[in-house]
């Protein structure tokens, strides 16, 4: 946390914010952005501007800022709202159809070629290739199922850390883990049985 943030007087600014001061509000957003943006940059949905994102998050906090209690911290709080906001852009994209081997680049389809028929890591060299084909994978997924992995598996959060940022209870996060990689790994075996046919 930097001396800034350290001197940075949130009660105050939130008790100037539900008065109408309009400093006090651009304060509070200027606090909150990098928050906020990093919550939309890990989650942004195809097609949608990060900062289209981020204002409509910022919307919804004014919008609901006398909805907040203080019974979590206030960047728990907002945090929630922009998972949230995350997710049901995810959810209002149609899904895409069925996705195939064909779909794939030639370094995509080497990489996932490599990795089902190899032991050995991908090189350094396909990273970037891998990190693609994960997210095409992820994409076939329902917005809550590539939440949760995208939270656990690719931000390796823990299952509190989640657990604050969704609101899920930890059985929940668990059992749509669970589900959400079986989903994945059937979405990797129909993709690889499509180069075969």
């Amino acid at each position: 946390m930097s001396s800034d943030d350290e001197s940075f007087d949130l009660a105050g600014c939130l008790e100037r914010v539900r008065v109408s001061d309009q400093k006090a509000a651009r304060q509070l957003v200027e606090h909150l952005h990098p928050m906020v943006i990093r919550i939309v940059r890990a989650r942004l949905p195809r097609r949608v501007a990060e900062e289209d994102l981020t204002q409509e998050i910022f919307l919804k906090m004014f919008t609901r800022i006398a909805q907040y209690q203080g019974n979590v911290p206030f960047t728990h709080w907002v945090s929630r709202i922009a998972v949230t906001t995350c997710i049901d852009h995810l959810r209002a994209q149609k899904r895409r159809p069925e996705f195939r081997w064909a779909d794939l680049s030639e370094n995509e389809a080497d990489v996932l070629d490599a990795v089902l028929t190899s032991e050995n890591d991908v090189t350094a060299g396909d990273a970037l290739a891998a990190h693609e084909l994960v997210h095409k994978l992820l994409d076939q997924l329902k917005p809550e199922d590539r939440m949760v992995l995208q939270l656990l598996d690719l931000e390796q959060k823990t299952l509190a850390e989640v657990n604050e940022l969704t609101g899920w209870n930890i059985t929940l996060i668990k059992v749509r883990a669970f589900r959400a990689r079986r989903k994945l790994q059937k979405l990797f075996i129909d993709l690889k049985k499509t180069e075969r046919s």
